[in-house]
């Protein structure tokens, strides 16, 4: 029960404005980091660059995912949105992680080099920090709004939400204005110090930051990739919808998968009643699939399958899958 469809023009200008913000700060941290030798502010502008290309492949995912479905694909291309996104997550670690450690790792064990200019880092962490967080403001406020569109609070709407794009930006942001605070602690310890280890150690840091923002953002869109229920909230309430049919005795088996966002495929196995004749059976079936539409619009696939409650095949499968018979719940 998202409400991303209202704010996919909202997820575009999320976006284009994070892609913006962060092509700006990767060329000003290069130049800084170029004129400082700082690792730790080399490693910020590997950092934006990661999150530039990241930007890049959101916008990719937004434009193709929407595509409508055909013939190669009959439940369109929603899942696009997932592939890109984990694209995304693993530039963050190839293009930021891995180039932060290394550059951490030099400083640290390699030849020392002597900090020129701190103050220009200083004046480049300050813009980008203004930068970043005009960016942040608008995730935030996007998030937000999504998770007030289904009653739930910011974890729990990251927890379950189907859109990637608006949590990726929303995630990297966030890492973003971390990684600036320790490149900044950094840099000045190495000016009070001396030492270049404190940047080395800075630079360090920021990639396992990095590493950690692909971790959680992969494995979101592996699950999605792979087939994930659709939001539990969803399941719950379709079931009991079905359940309160008239025709409907028990819902034997309730499978749902999210296709993409806001978009959920739904095969429902319903024991009805005895006493329906086949056209009686048939017109339930349309009337049901028509309601179930109007109440839950994320539903844009829907099969009912009649069966028997009592069927040795059918209970077995359930049981392996939920642990129980479903007469009384939906998968929950």
């Amino acid at each position: 029960m998202s409400g991303s469809k209202q704010g996919g023009g909202e997820s575009t200008l999320t976006v284009v404005l994070a892609l913006l913000v962060n092509l700006a700060i990767a060329i000003m941290k290069a130049i800084a980091g170029l004129i400082t030798g700082s690792a730790a502010m080399l490693a910020e502008a590997a950092h934006s660059v990661a999150d530039t290309f990241t930007e890049a492949l959101l916008l990719t995912a937004l434009r193709t995912s929407v595509r409508p479905a055909d013939r190669r694909h009959p439940f369109g291309y929603g899942k696009e949105r997932y592939f890109w996104s984990l694209l995304a997550a693993v530039s963050i670690f190839v293009s930021g992680a891995v180039f932060s450690f290394y550059e951490g790792f030099d400083a640290i064990f390699g030849e020392p080099v002597e900090q020129e200019s701190p103050i220009v880092a200083y004046v480049v962490l300050a813009l980008a920090f203004a930068l970043e967080m005009v960016s942040w403001s608008q995730a935030v406020r996007q998030t937000r709004r999504a998770a007030k569109a289904e009653n739930r609070t910011l974890v729990e709407y990251l927890r379950h939400s189907d859109d990637p794009t608006s949590k990726t930006v929303l995630f990297e942001d966030s890492a973003a204005l971390i990684g600036l605070f320790i490149a900044f602690a950094g840099i000045g310890l190495h000016q009070i110090t001396g030492s270049q280890l404190a940047d080395g150690i800075a630079s360090v840091l920021i990639g396992l930051l990095l590493a950690v923002v692909a971790y959680l953002l992969s494995r979101t869109n592996r699950g999605l990739l792979i087939g994930r229920q659709a939001d539990p909230v969803l399941v719950f309430a379709a079931g009991k919808r079905l359940r309160e049919t008239p025709e409907v005795d028990a819902v034997v088996d309730l499978l749902t998968m999210t296709t993409g966002t806001d978009s959920v495929l739904l095969c429902a196995r319903l024991d009805f009643d005895d006493s329906l004749g086949a056209a009686d059976l048939e017109r339930a079936c349309v009337r049901i699939e028509g309601e179930l539409r109007a109440e839950f619009r994320e539903l844009t696939e829907i099969f009912l399958e009649p069966v028997p409650r009592n069927d040795p095949g059918l209970r077995a499968k359930v049981l392996a899958r939920y642990g129980r018979e479903l007469h009384g719940g939906a998968g929950q």
